[in-house]
């Protein structure tokens, strides 16, 4: 069994982690780490895992376990590793954006590898450090990787994609309240995204000297959790053809499935899915991509990149079905 260290354990994300973790079956959590909870029941702070687990919340850290996650906000990553060390053998998965980009991604002898599967499989079997996508960036990249690979991103790439309200994560702000959030609709950092760093990189990786825009306004749904993503850019061919490269791409992807049927955020919540439509109107080839936030967009990801890591069954602990009903 894997001992597993979380580090910011109250959060969403480390919630989901926490319950996935605890029904893999080649895992064990050896701690959580969180000093404003700490000798609290994790229960009492993730109260759908009451039942499921006795573990407290902790405010030691064992240095020697086998994989640990960070589930800390962006920038706390890199402070709480400059202040803490841990063995040889302990490898990291971080939730956080702080190593993902490629200037970024190394951290005194630490290289921190790029962790979306479909992008990148046999460079995370054979790393070490993770750093784990952004929920955005995860839904967005599925959507445009095939066309990238193959060189026929050739105009600007327009994005509209909205995201549940767990995507802002635990702390309450203006808009993140019942009475802002129901019955309404906003976007927020207009083609200013942290995000697309990750986007343009990935896109330079598979077509070099890709220099259009990518366009791109992120929305606040009025649910709890979830992604949906259209997109669209100039494409020559047809649809069918579309579809070709879409499935050749993602053939052996464990939880990629273009759909030859209109798609729905329903399909995936609960789930480490991706899921992809495609259709063409004129010159425009239009992308639809949804994901799970939570899952497909942060925890379940990291489970599926521990799951290479360490040599198990890459949909091992993270074959859900959706809360469809």
């Amino acid at each position: 069994m894997l001992q597993v260290g979380i580090i910011g354990g109250a959060g969403y994300t480390a919630g989901e982690l926490i319950r996935l973790l605890l029904n893999h079956p080649e895992t064990n959590i050896n701690f959580v780490y969180s000093t404003s909870n700490a000798g609290n029941k994790l229960y009492k702070v993730h109260q759908d895992l009451i039942g499921s687990t006795e573990i407290v919340f902790s405010s030691e850290i064992n240095k020697n376990v086998d994989v640990l996650f960070l589930c800390l906000g962006h920038g706390n990553s890199k402070a709480f590793l400059e202040k803490n060390s841990f063995s040889d053998h302990t490898k990291i998965i971080d939730l956080s954006n702080d190593f993902r980009l490629t200037a970024n991604k190394n951290f005194g002898d630490k290289e921190f590898i790029y962790g979306l599967p479909e992008l990148q499989k046999n460079a995370i079997k054979s790393a070490k450090h993770i750093a784990n996508p952004g929920c955005f960036a995860t839904a967005l990249q599925l959507a445009i990787l095939p066309l990238a690979k193959n060189g026929l991103l050739k105009k600007d790439i327009h994005i509209n994609a909205v995201t549940g309200a767990t995507g802002a994560g635990t702390s309450l702000s203006a808009t993140t309240h019942f009475t802002y959030r129901d019955n309404n609709f906003s976007h927020y950092k207009a083609f200013t995204h942290q995000h697309l760093g990750e986007i343009n990189q990935t896109i330079n990786q598979l077509q070099s000297g890709y220099n259009d825009d990518v366009i791109f306004i992120p929305n606040r749904g009025n649910f709890s959790r979830g992604i949906f993503a259209t997109v669209y850019t100039k494409y020559d061919g047809s649809v069918d053809d579309a579809k070709k490269i879409y499935k050749e791409f993602y053939k052996d992807a464990a939880f990629t499935f273009v759909s030859d049927d209109e798609i729905h955020m329903k399909q995936v919540v609960n789930t480490n899915k991706c899921l992809i439509h495609l259709m063409k109107y004129d010159n425009k080839l239009l992308i639809t991509s949804t994901i799970d936030n939570l899952l497909k967009g942060a925890s379940g990801q990291a489970i599926q990149n521990m799951n290479l890591l360490f040599g198990f069954e890459e949909t091992t602990g993270i074959n859900l079905k959706a809360n469809y009903f």
